[in-house]
């Protein structure tokens, strides 16, 4: 018996010594937790210690030096995790360096310091990146108007900009809530602010928000938002100098000529839009694919695109789910027309069928940029005063991980395209 015991224990002891990697996989079916795995690799990062994600290998998983404390934070945050072997761990590394295989290992050096663009008081709609960075328990900072202005968010290094219209319009929901309260404390607060500020208008202060943003994007910072902070964004900045804004959000008329004196050059991502110049119309311009959505939602879907690992790294990053067919999901902006969108922008996510692009990428000066249609991945139609969405229900969310697929790129940022 003695024997066996000891056996038992030099069997254990060599399993442990050679159990030198733990895996997060990350393919459909496979990880309880996709949501929160994210959030596992974040506070790796946060330790000092180096996470490699095996780009399309099991959905994109992860690969980290073993320690028992990561194996512990898997176990209480319910994230499917398996301790390997160094052996097996350099054999998947081998199989993935295979230059006929459609995979790539990236390195993940540093957690990047988050920021969220959003006013302090309570709105009512939630916001689909703060949900899940709360859900993944990974943290960021929040930011608006003051800070942004200041230059302070050059502090950081992955920005999103918070279901926002920057065109000064306060997201052209006047026809239906001028008389509810929450409506008149933010056109009162933001006047404030703009007075404040030194800016005579609310559209002129968040024209120098849109302008310090470029200028963070340009200096190196990671760009993201999503639904009406896409379109309303680059509207302002092609509308700078013009008056788009009628006399009910500024008190005097927008310039008749205004859609004649847009500067498409001026824009990230969208070119020749035409502006919608109905004060009361729930729409800023031609750009949003809204109206164009009259399928059940079990039949909305869009696609992602297959991007060659070894030689397309970034939008390969950006595109690791364990799916590649999304469900769709509408917003103020649901997607966007493709004939609008620049020859430069790489479209990563498209529905075909409706000419439309969800999730598009660029580059901008030093910086990236992406921007996904939509307002709640797991809420196909969010209103107004609706509920947030619990993600307890829905951790595996292929619509989620595109968001957090964006927040842990700046961690490779360094990582360029091959050419």
């Amino acid at each position: 018996m003695k024997r066996f015991l000891v056996i038992l224990f030099i069997i254990a002891y060599a399993f442990k010594v050679t159990a030198s990697s733990i895996l997060i996989p990350m393919g459909d079916g496979e990880q309880k937790n996709h949501l929160k795995a994210y959030g596992i690799a974040f506070w790796i990062l946060q330790n000092d210690i180096e996470v490699e994600w095996l780009l399309n290998y099991r959905g994109g998983s992860f690969l980290i030096k073993h320690y028992t404390t990561i194996e512990e934070e898997c176990i209480i945050r319910g994230v499917t995790y398996e301790v390997i072997a160094n052996v097996q761990a350099q054999k998947i590394k081998s199989e993935i360096a295979d230059p006929e295989v459609n995979q790539e290992i990236v390195k993940l050096e540093k957690a990047p310091k988050i920021a969220v663009y959003t006013p302090g008081g309570k709105q009512p709609w939630d916001d689909a990146v703060t949900m899940v960075l709360a859900y993944a328990e990974i943290p960021y900072d929040k930011v608006y108007d003051r800070e942004v202005i200041a230059g302070e968010i050059i502090k950081y290094d992955w920005l999103h900009l918070h279901h926002e219209d920057f065109t000064g319009q306060y997201g052209k929901f006047y026809r239906n809530y001028k008389n509810a309260e929450w409506y008149r404390r933010q056109q009162r607060e933001t006047e404030e602010m703009a007075t404040e500020l030194g800016f005579d208008k609310v559209s002129q202060l968040k024209l120098g928000v849109a302008k310090k943003i470029k200028e963070f994007t340009a200096g190196g910072g990671f760009l993201f938002t999503m639904c009406s902070g896409t379109d309303s964004y680059d509207i302002a900045l092609a509308a700078d100098g013009v008056d788009i804004c009628d006399y009910m959000y500024d008190g005097d008329p927008a310039d008749p000529a205004a859609q004649a004196k847009l500067d498409f050059n001026n824009t990230f991502a969208f070119k020749d839009f035409v502006l919608k110049s109905n004060p009361l119309e729930y729409e800023f311009s031609s750009i949003d694919a809204t109206i164009s959505h009259r399928s059940p939602e079990s039949q909305d879907k869009f696609s992602l695109f297959e991007f060659s690992a070894k030689w397309d790294v970034v939008p390969t990053m950006l595109c690791q789910s364990h799916t590649s067919i999304v469900k769709g999901f509408m917003g103020q902006t649901t997607d966007f027309y493709t004939k609008y969108i620049k020859s430069d922008v790489l479209i990563m996510g498209e529905n075909k069928a409706l000419g439309t692009a969800r999730y598009i990428h660029g580059e901008y000066g030093k910086g990236q940029w992406t921007f996904y249609g939509g307002h709640d991945p797991e809420d196909f139609r969010h209103y107004v005063n609706d509920p947030p969405t619990d993600l307890n229900l829905f951790p595996n969310s292929a619509g989620y991980r595109l968001i957090l697929n964006n927040i842990l790129f700046p961690a490779a940022k360094k990582k360029k395209q091959k050419t």
